[in-house]
């Protein structure tokens, strides 16, 4: 499928190619291509470059850096990105914090952290999901108590990805335990080195270091860090949820993965001959080459449906579908490298191929894909309400 462009998009999308292409670091986009762990470095780089030219944060209001794009040209910003082999940006900054503060901070809030958030300058973590409030969010327990200027704040945040590499965290804490959990939810920006803020990493099952948990004990955090109205926060939790789930079935890099693979398969064979010629992985790449098209399809029918900022009901099979054909992907990595896939603690000078290599990190990596940003289940739900109009 080639999406036919009006001449000004046509032009729009030459120039996002031109700019991902050349003025993105190499290093960076060497990396993604080789689909290896990218550095907290490589990660600030490449989105201070974008915030250089402008373009780091388009769903943002314009006036703290946002662009007045339409729906399509923000979904051609976000293929081609993924097409170069450019990392997104950061999206706890970029899609959650950001759009948060943006709406509902005040005007004091705004001009503190929304540039340093858009350029970088400050890692943002996601404190939200605990131990026992994970799908069912509103069941948290971290607590925030007011202490004169200050709230002091007390408990557990978990799946903190990154959180390593964070300066800050936003975090959803109880301020009012006596009305209902939905009602008594507060939204608290805390200084990650503030005394009494511990992070300890959680090893994922593809030995990476990628989430932690994070614990609060007695930390003092000024009410002035506050977002918006105190237990108001489940409003902006919301809010913010709506955004982490716009673009978390990335077409663009499935798109890119698939046709690495194709390429990996044409010397994959024993012998180094092309495992092409095998009618059953021609098959199976031609399935998956046909489920992305109708992803594509779905994701411009959402795109076009989306012009009041709400997203279309669609948008939940995008997810769902889209994270199952990263999924899918991945797999046929495994698949196409056979026994070279159990070969991921290669050194570098092995004879084993580069793609091979990460096949079996990148595939336990992804089993997340289905949960983060709305569970499949979830989505399934959404499908069924609103799309197909049953109801329980």
């Amino acid at each position: 499928m080639k999406l036919q462009l009006s001449d000004e998009d046509a032009a729009f999308r030459e120039e996002m190619h031109t700019f991902f292409t050349t003025q993105i670091p190499q290093d960076v986009r060497d990396t993604v291509a080789a689909r290896r762990e990218l550095s907290k470095e490589q990660i600030v780089a490449s989105v201070q470059a974008m915030n250089a030219a402008g373009i780091a944060v388009p769903n943002w209001p314009v006036e703290w850096g946002g662009k007045d794009w339409t729906p399509l040209q923000r979904h051609i910003w976000h293929e081609e990105m993924q097409l170069a082999n450019v990392p997104p940006p950061l999206p706890f900054n970029a899609s959650m914090v950001g759009p948060v503060i943006a709406a509902f901070g005040s005007q004091e809030i705004k001009e503190r952290f929304l540039p340093k958030t858009a350029n970088l300058d400050i890692w943002w973590s996601q404190g939200f999901s605990e131990p026992d409030a994970g799908s069912d969010l509103a069941s948290l327990r971290t607590t925030a108590v007011r202490d004169g200027d200050d709230y002091l704040v007390n408990g557990q945040k978990t799946w903190t990805t990154l959180g390593q590499y964070g300066d800050w965290i936003f975090t959803l804490v109880r301020t009012d335990p006596s009305v209902k959990k939905q009602a008594g939810i507060s939204f608290l920006l805390i200084d990650m080195s503030s005394p009494g803020v511990t992070v300890r990493p959680i090893e994922l099952i593809d030995g990476g270091h990628e989430v932690n948990e994070v614990w609060f004990e007695n930390v003092r955090v000024p009410a002035e860090n506050l977002v918006g109205e105190e237990n108001k926060g489940w409003d902006y939790a919301k809010f913010l949820l709506g955004n982490e789930r716009v673009g978390v079935a990335p077409v663009g890099s499935t798109k890119r993965t698939l046709s690495q693979a194709k390429e990996f398969a044409r010397t994959a064979g024993p012998g180094g001959t092309s495992l092409l010629e095998d009618p059953l992985v021609a098959a199976q790449i031609a399935d998956l080459e046909n489920e992305i098209l109708a992803l594509e399809l779905t994701a411009l029918r959402v795109v076009a449906n989306s012009a009041d900022g709400k997203p279309h009901p669609a948008s939940s099979v995008l997810k769902l579908r889209g994270t199952e054909l990263q999924q899918a992907v991945t797999e046929l990595f495994v698949d196409l490298a056979g026994p070279l896939a159990l070969a991921s603690g290669a050194g570098d000078g092995s004879d084993v191929p580069d793609l091979a290599r990460v096949a079996t990190p990148n595939y336990l990596n992804f089993r997340k894909a289905s949960i983060y940003g709305g569970s499949n289940e979830v989505q399934r739900q959404i499908i069924a309400g609103t799309i197909l109009g049953l109801r329980g």
